[in-house]
């Protein structure tokens, strides 16, 4: 019998400002894509019919308790895992990049579930293994091989916006656990041979030039600068008060590439103007202090880290493509959570959200 007490806890207000975001989002991706000329589904069509699949999957996760993912986690990993390598070896190419498994009735791209998987799966860990004195070298050795498998993967897929995301939601689950001092010193040393051997014999052509045009988009722009010119042309015309619902000029009339994913906020800046910025980042911002106090809430350490993860998982999603499109980092492949057109990122974004109101449901029974 399912305890009663669970729907009269289940967070309506939270619930509510993701569906908010997601009506948002499918606003701004009608607009961004109504210049398209597709002979299939619309763009805004295809997302409904995601945000029905997306809400079906969080009352299966809200109707299951939480610590079973706990127990999962590793299976979960597994899986997902293998998922990668056959993306490896079978993938589906577009635009250069093997990202994508082709399934029949829909591509899957096993690298956005791993960002809920990879936050599983520490939050057991570091709950099973938990240092009253931070996390040292010792203790850090399996989270880091945990890591570095499915981090690899994906930059060879390439998707380096994705792997980053992967390493700084782990990080942030570290973090929060605790780091002793001489592990951070160390870490922070590590990184500038790091960035070297990277930018020498791992990163690619067009990644570096991403890199190079973030300090200097002048340097290209007709080629590879072009993106981030008119990203920024496309979020300062937008002004104080913006151009009005579907009368932006860089979205209507495609100067702006990849408008309804990557820079589907230069579309919602340019036609909603500053007022609309801010009242959109208000909305993320409330979204991520509630997945704070949901943590904060939570009576045992596996729900606690579990919910900080997902919360770290959309606040850098949030942060590194708010950044990209208007200049402040380089341009990689990350969505703005609920706002961007993408089947699988909504999904994985809405389960984390089930997650965190599958934590707030359950918390009193702990």
């Amino acid at each position: 019998m399912i305890d009663r007490r669970l729907f009269t806890n289940f967070d309506w207000v939270f619930f509510f400002l993701v569906m908010l975001l997601i009506g948002a989002g499918i606003m701004n991706i009608y607009s961004a894509s109504a210049s398209y000329r597709a002979t299939g589904l619309p763009f805004c069509i295809k997302q409904l019919y995601w945000t029905g699949g997306g809400l079906l999957l969080m009352v299966l996760v809200c109707s299951i308790d939480y610590h079973i993912f706990e127990d999962l986690s590793y299976w979960f990993y597994g899986a997902v895992l293998v998922l990668l390598v056959l993306v490896m070896l079978v993938g589906k190419t577009t635009m250069g990049a093997t990202r994508w498994l082709n399934l029949g009735i829909m591509n899957v791209q096993p690298s956005e579930p791993m960002k809920i998987v990879i936050i599983m799966t520490f939050a057991r860990y570091f709950s099973k293994n938990y240092a009253v004195d931070g996390i040292s070298f010792r203790e850090i050795a399996y989270p880091l091989m945990l890591l570095g498998a499915p981090a690899l993967m994906i930059m060879k897929q390439p998707d380096l916006g994705t792997a980053i995301l992967v390493i700084l939601v782990a990080c942030s689950i570290m973090v929060f656990v605790g780091i002793r001092w001489k592990l951070l010193v160390s870490a922070l040393l590590a990184l500038a041979p790091a960035i070297y051997l990277g930018w020498h014999f791992y990163l690619r052509e067009y990644q570096k030039n991403r890199i190079l045009n973030f300090l200097n988009p002048e340097r290209d722009p007709l080629g590879s600068g072009y993106h981030l010119i008119q990203s920024k042309i496309a979020v300062g015309s937008g002004g104080i008060l913006g151009k009005g619902y579907m009368k932006g000029t860089q979205s209507q009339l495609r100067f702006l590439p990849e408008q309804h994913t990557d820079f589907a906020f230069s579309v919602f800046a340019e036609e909603w103007g500053l007022l609309g910025c801010i009242l959109l980042l208000m909305l993320y911002l409330f979204l991520v202090l509630w997945g704070l106090q949901i943590a904060g809430r939570c009576n045992d350490q596996f729900g606690r880290l579990l919910a900080v993860g997902v919360t770290a998982m959309i606040f850098w999603h949030i942060v590194i493509n708010i950044g990209m499109v208007v200049g402040l980092f380089p341009v990689v492949g990350v969505p703005l959570p609920f706002l961007s057109y993408g089947g699988t990122s909504l999904i994985t974004s809405m389960m984390g959200v089930a997650i965190l109101l599958n934590i707030s449901m359950r918390r009193f029974m702990f």
